[in-house]
C-alpha cells in the first residue's frame, strides 16, 4: 500500500522511503496531500457532517423515544417504519449478502490488527510515530496473549491442563436458555473485568460473546488433536491446536469475511495477480489509510438494535431478549438494558442464530454500506463531558488529525473512476464535495457503485490489500506456508470452513 510515483501506476518496486517497519502505522500512498489542512473552519464543517440531528447528513434518525417506548428494541427491528434509513443488506431474494455478524467479526478482527492508544482528535498525528500495540498479524494474539507460559491468566491449569482457555459458566443462564442449553461468558475478576488478552473484546456483549467462542473454539481443538490426530504431548497437543485454530480463523477471513466484504472477484486478483498498493521491505505495517478510514467502513453496518438470544421459547417473542447496542442514558447497573460489555447476568448471551445464517431462517442482515450510521453512535457510552461523544465526527476529525489524502487523491492514484459530482452534492455545502474525507468518500463509493451490498473499489481494495498482504507477510500463516491448504475441521460444505462451522465445532450453538 505504498505507492509512489510511477509506481502508484503499475511500477515494480516502490521507494525505499516508502516503506514501514513492523509495530508501526504508515501509509498506503505517502505522496498524497492531507485532504485538508487543519484548521477551525474545516474542523466545523467536519462535525457538521458529523454531527446527530434532523440536519445531520450522516445520521439515520432512528426512532430512539424508548421511555414512551419500552419494546422500542424490538420494534426497530420487527417494525422498518421506525428505522427507515438502516435498510437490509439483501439481495434480489430477500436472502442476507452479509449478516448481522459480520459486524462483529470484523470488530473482533481489528483488535487482532492494531490498539493505538496513544492518538488525539485534537492534535495531529504522523502515523510513523505511532506504536501498534497489536502485532500487524492476523495471529490471534488477543486470544492467545504470549502462551501459557507467558500468560498463564488465561489458561485453566486445572481442567485443561495448562493448555486449554479458561472460560466460565454463566449462573442461571441455563434456566433462561432455550432447551436448557448452558451458557458460558469470559473469565472475570472480582471486579467484573474480563480476563483476556484484549479488553476491547468485552466492549459490547456480541463481541465478548464471540471472543468466548473462539476461547471454545480451541478448547474443541485441543481435543480434536488428541482424539483425532493421536497427540499427547501437552506441548506438542497446544502447538498443532493453535496452528489449526490461526488456520481456520484465517480461512475463515479470506474466504468467508472478506470474499462477502468486497467480492470474490476483487479477493481472486490479489491472489492471482498480487497487491499493487500494499508493500513493506521487511515485515506487514498498518496503513492509516486502512486503519482509520477504509476499514471503518463497518461502523455503518452497525443496527440500533439486535435479538441478543432467543430465551427459552424461542418461538414466544417474548421470551426474546432485544436490546439497543448502547444507551448512554442508562444507569451503569449490574445488567443493563441495551448491550454493552463488561457485564454477566443470565440473560446476557448470544444465539448465534441471528448473527450467521445456519440456514434455519432465523438469521438477520445487517444494514447496507452507506453513510448513514444508526443514531445510537451519535451518542458514545463511557466520554466524559465534552468530548466528543459521534461517532461520525470522530471518524471524520481522525481523517484530518492523521492528514488522511481525500477519497478522490486515492481513487486516482488507483486509476479508478471517481464518484461523479452529483454523487457528493450534499457535501457541496461544506465544501468537502471536491476533496471528501477518505472513510465518507468510501462509504459513499459503496452505496452509489455496489448498491451498499459489498465495498467498492476505492474502498474494497484497501480492505482487500491489507488484510490479503498481512496473511503473506506472515510466515506462519497457511497463505505462506501452505496456500493449497483446505481445512480439515468438520464443515457443512467439503474443502470450506464459515463461521457457523466454527461456532458450531466450539459448541456454543444452541438447538432452537
Amino acid at each position: 500500500m505504498t505507492r509512489h510515483g510511477h509506481y502508484a501506476l503499475g511500477g515494480e518496486n516502490p521507494p525505499k522511503s516508502t516503506y514501514y517497519e513492523q509495530g508501526k502505522f504508515g501509509r498506503m500512498f505517502p505522496t498524497l496531500p492531507p485532504f485538508a489542512t487543519d484548521t477551525p473552519t474545516v474542523r466545523k464543517a467536519l462535525k457538521e457532517l458529523g454531527k446527530r440531528g434532523q440536519d445531520g447528513i450522516m445520521d439515520a434518525k432512528d426512532d430512539m423515544d424508548i421511555v414512551n417506548n419500552p419494546n422500542l428494541a424490538r420494534d426497530l427491528i420487527t417494525n422498518p417504519a421506525l428505522s427507515v434509513n438502516n435498510p437490509d443488506n439483501v439481495d434480489s431474494a430477500g436472502k442476507p449478502v452479509l449478516t448481522a455478524g459480520m459486524t462483529f467479526l470484523g470488530q473482533f478482527l481489528d483488535h487482532d490488527m492494531t490498539f493505538d492508544p496513544t492518538s488525539s482528535l485534537e492534535r495531529q498525528s504522523d502515523p510513523e510515530s505511532i506504536q501498534n500495540f497489536r502485532n500487524p498479524l492476523l495471529e490471534l494474539d488477543n486470544l492467545y496473549g504470549s502462551g501459557p507460559g507467558a500468560s498463564p491468566h488465561l489458561y485453566d491449569q486445572i481442567a485443561g491442563d495448562g493448555i486449554k482457555f479458561l472460560v466460565e459458566e454463566i449462573p442461571g443462564a441455563a434456566a433462561v436458555s432455550a432447551n436448557g442449553f448452558a451458557r458460558f461468558d469470559l473469565p472475570r475478576n472480582s471486579q467484573n473485568t474480563a480476563i483476556i488478552g484484549d479488553p476491547r473484546n468485552d466492549e459490547n456483549l456480541i463481541v465478548s460473546q464471540l471472543h468466548m467462542s473462539m476461547l471454545k473454539f480451541h478448547n474443541a481443538v485441543v481435543d480434536y488433536a488428541k482424539a483425532e490426530l493421536g497427540l499427547s504431548d501437552p506441548g506438542e497437543v497446544f502447538a498443532e491446536a493453535q496452528r489449526l485454530v490461526r488456520w481456520h480463523y484465517q480461512w475463515i477471513i479470506v474466504h468467508e469475511f472478506l470474499e462477502k466484504t468486497v467480492g470474490k472477484s476483487m479477493v481472486d486478483d490479489i491472489l492471482t495477480n498480487g497487491r499493487k498498493f500494499y508493500q513493506w521491505r521487511n515485515q506487514p505495517f498498518i496503513p492509516v489509510e486502512f486503519a482509520g478510514a477504509a476499514y471503518r467502513f463497518g461502523h455503518s453496518q452497525v443496527r440500533p438494535s439486535y435479538r441478543s438470544n432467543f430465551g427459552p421459547t424461542p418461538a414466544d417473542i417474548n421470551s426474546q431478549v432485544f436490546k439497543l447496542i448502547f444507551n448512554d442514558s442508562l444507569p451503569d447497573g449490574p445488567d443493563p438494558n441495551d448491550l454493552r460489555g463488561g457485564k454477566r447476568a443470565p440473560t446476557r448471551f448470544i444465539d448465534w442464530q441471528t448473527f450467521f445464517d445456519f440456514g434455519d431462517g432465523r438469521v438477520r442482515a445487517n444494514k447496507k454500506i452507506d453513510t448513514k450510521l444508526s443514531t445510537v453512535l451519535f451518542d458514545l457510552v463511557g466520554f466524559p463531558p465534552g468530548d466528543v461523544q459521534s461517532l461520525a465526527q470522530r471518524n471524520l476529525l481522525r481523517s484530518l488529525t492523521f492528514s488522511l489524502p481525500s477519497g478522490q487523491s486515492v481513487a486516482k492514484a488507483m486509476n479508478v473512476p471517481l464518484l461523479d459530482a452529483v454523487d457528493l452534492a450534499d457535501l457541496k455545502p461544506l465544501k468537502l464535495h471536491n476533496r471528501t474525507p477518505l472513510w465518507f468518500y468510501v462509504l459513499r463509493e459503496a452505496e452509489v457503485k455496489e448498491g451498499g451490498k459489498q465495498l467498492g473499489a476505492v474502498g474494497g481494495r484497501i480492505v482487500a490489500e491489507v488484510f490479503i498482504g498481512l496473511l503473506q507477510g506472515d510466515a506462519m500463516s497457511y497463505l505462506k506456508q501452505d496456500p493449497g491448504w483446505t481445512p480439515m475441521l468438520p464443515s457443512a460444505t467439503a474443502d470450506t470452513f464459515k463461521m457457523t462451522d466454527l461456532l458450531k465445532f466450539a459448541g456454543v450453538v444452541a438447538p432452537l
